[in-house]
């Protein structure tokens, strides 16, 4: 390539790169303005103290039923979750959530395929392989492989490898916020692609799951604006961690999203996996680079404009952390997004109500806000229930120990049977680790703390998870669904 070629791809990389960001999605979170509802947070937040001061015994029991609430909403979803894998367990495959790809034109149409890339040299060779099955007509395919300017070690891995002509590199040049949403909005720029799909580093996608996706899109194309794979991984017996996440992937995309799906509520796209007409991935502004969670952010945005996000049981495995400091790092970003999120969101609640309507409204509510709540909650309700068992007499307080009884009993149930339920066909070995889940959301507690310190002093900052691949099993194993639909 010629260094002036060089120069003007470089130039209308900046260019696409500047145009991305001065077209932010509204609402974005690169300005959190949440004075309203943080007005409010901050209001009831002084009442609890100053009420706790002068009357503990009566303000604690009012305290721990507003606290119990998020651990209802929960509770209530997995429990239609369970209901939802129950029947699926128990009656033959249906046509809804499952594509019938016969109905596919003979000539399909273009597909692109963003894979954001950033410090990934180790697993460049596993990505490239994984990609290289797809099963689409390389003629209708691109793919890129998306990296930053300045990771040169990613780059001269990727020269390692000898690409397919439809595979490409695209470097995103320096600037802020260095996330991977602002590097999917400067590849989407140039890409080819009636439809498009985002995958991860670590991604392995069955290698069907674009025909399955596209059958969906095809077939509800008024009507759908993303089509979700489900996500595992491949990496769960390496240690108590890894587990604990299989069985959260498990129960998350293979029970919960399916209900939201099968509910008509509003879904929180997982990081990968996500399938969109790009039209639509155009009418809502593409993805916001200020939100560190940009998948559960465009999952709203999408419900907003009256789109549906369908769920496939097509399978991409991912690599779930192996380290207490990874899983801690990488948590509190997921938590710190779905608070941006959330925020960005309820900024204007009145026009949110109007246009998800108050049955999706409510679902928003359910699902997000409560998702966020527990998290954060969960600590001091415990701290609370301990207070009240030794203060019962002088508390007066048989209903709230009976209240949050119920709330603990509800909360640790519904997670564990479905986290059983989910994983069994999987690996059975598994559904064992369900009865360390308590010890696990403490430790999801602590990185929602966390989360709220970073969303105060590092709104943007990514914190980058390491991944190392899956270098024992053969790729065309890995690819193979383990779910049971």
């Amino acid at each position: 390539m010629s260094g002036s070629r060089d120069e003007r791809l470089c130039r209308t990389a900046a260019v696409c790169v500047a145009e991305a960001n001065r077209r932010l999605p509204e609402p974005s979170a690169k300005s959190l303005r949440i004075a309203p509802i943080a007005g409010w947070i901050g209001l009831v937040i002084a009442g609890c103290v100053f009420g706790l001061l002068l009357d503990p015994h009566a303000v604690l029991p009012v305290l721990n039923a507003m606290l119990g609430v998020p651990f209802l909403s929960q509770a209530l979803l997995r429990s239609a979750a369970l209901v939802h894998i129950a029947k699926r367990r128990g009656s033959e495959r249906t046509a809804k959530g499952h594509a019938d790809v016969s109905c596919l034109p003979e000539i399909l149409p273009t597909y692109a395929v963003l894979v954001p890339l950033l410090k990934e040299a180790e697993i460049i060779g596993q990505l490239i392989e994984g990609l290289c099955r797809i099963d689409y007509p390389a003629d209708r395919l691109q793919i890129s492989l998306i990296v930053e300017e300045d990771d040169t070690c990613t780059q001269s891995a990727i020269a390692r490898h000898m690409l397919p002509d439809h595979m490409r590199v695209v470097v995103v040049p320096q600037g802020e916020p260095l996330t991977k949403p602002r590097a999917l909005n400067h590849a989407l720029a140039d890409a080819s692609g009636a439809y498009v799909v985002v995958y991860d580093a670590e991604d392995l996608p069955n290698p069907g799951q674009l025909r399955e996706a596209l059958a969906v899109l095809v077939s509800n194309s008024e009507t759908t604006g993303c089509v979700q794979a489900r996500l595992n991984v491949y990496n769960a017996d390496r240690n108590a961690i890894t587990r604990q996440f299989a069985l959260e992937y498990s129960a998350l995309f293979g029970a919960v999203l399916p209900t939201l799906d099968r509910l008509g509520l509003p879904i929180p796209l997982g990081g990968t996996s996500n399938h969109f007409p790009r039209r639509v991935l155009e009418q809502v502004g593409g993805w916001d680079p200020y939100n560190v969670t940009e998948d559960a952010d465009l999952g709203i945005r999408l419900a907003r404009l009256g789109y549906d996000v369908r769920v496939i049981p097509s399978t991409t495995l991912e690599e779930a952390p192996e380290s207490l400091r990874v899983w801690i790092r990488q948590r509190t970003r997921w938590l710190k997004g779905w608070m941006q999120t959330y925020l960005v969101h309820v900024r204007h609640p009145r026009r949110l109500w109007r246009e998800l309507g108050t049955y999706r409204f409510l679902g928003f509510q359910m699902m997000l806000g409560g998702m966020i709540l527990s998290a954060l909650v969960h600590p001091w309700f415990l701290i609370m229930l301990c207070y009240a068992s030794f203060s019962w007499e002088g508390m007066a307080s048989n209903w709230l120990m009976g209240f949050g009884t119920f709330n603990l009993i509800a909360g640790y149930g519904t997670a564990m049977a479905l986290g059983a339920m989910a994983v069994v066909p999987q690996n059975r070995r598994l559904a064992w680790s369900v009865l360390a889940m308590p010890v696990y959301w403490i430790a999801i507690s602590c990185a929602a703390y966390l989360a709220v310190w970073q969303l105060i002093w590092a709104p943007f900052f990514w914190e980058k998870t390491p991944h190392y691949g899956r270098r024992s099993v053969p790729i065309r194993d890995a690819t193979a669904s383990p779910i049971d639909d």
